[in-house]
């Protein structure tokens, strides 16, 4: 029983890490559109797009917080490997060890993050703060504070399912067994 739902909990996560990253990949694609208007307007009208500084700003920070959990779920978060590929060969289950370890500390990191930000959005929410140049162009906060919240909680929640599932194999890269011909 309890199995079944640790495997329905990880698909609903899993699901919602990759919608949550290709919502970032959109982005992405509309703050390159922006960007290259914003260049095409200032060199040939000589009039950039107001707020161009700050929907920038705005979207990076969305769109890392928007990609993290995918990342996370698809194990391509940077960090050092080379001392587990080595240790894996020797002692495989004190890597694998090593590597719930890890992923714990990992998982209490990004549900730090998400308890502090959390507040913060509440807070963005109901006073409705913005950033940006009053009567120029502004954005609330608040979206920027519910991503960063969502994304590491989302994060911390497929760290958790890493150290349950011992999921986090090592993929190694093997070296050919004979020498390949030389072109």
């Amino acid at each position: 029983m309890l199995k079944h739902m640790l495997v329905g909990l990880s698909r609903v996560a899993n699901s919602i890490a990759i919608a949550a990253n290709a919502a970032g990949t959109l982005m992405v694609l509309v703050l390159v559109a922006i960007l290259n208007v914003d260049v095409i307007a200032r060199g040939v009208f000589h009039a950039p797009i107001k707020g161009t500084y700050e929907i920038v700003q705005f979207s990076v920070v969305m769109i890392v917080f928007l990609q993290l959990a995918d990342v996370v779920r698809v194990d391509r978060l940077t960090r050092s490997d080379g001392f587990l590929n080595v240790l894996h060969a020797r002692h495989p289950r004190l890597t694998a060890n090593t590597r719930r370890i890890i992923n714990a500390v990992s998982a209490i990191f990004m549900g730090l993050i998400a308890y502090i930000m959390f507040p913060e959005f509440l807070h963005m929410w109901n006073t409705q703060d913005y950033f940006g140049v009053p009567g120029l162009f502004t954005l609330p906060w608040w979206p920027v504070k519910l991503v960063i919240a969502l994304g590491t909680a989302l994060s911390c929640l497929l760290f958790v399912i890493k150290v349950i599932t011992a999921q986090d194999r090592p993929q190694l890269i093997r070296a050919p067994e004979h020498d390949e011909p030389k072109l």
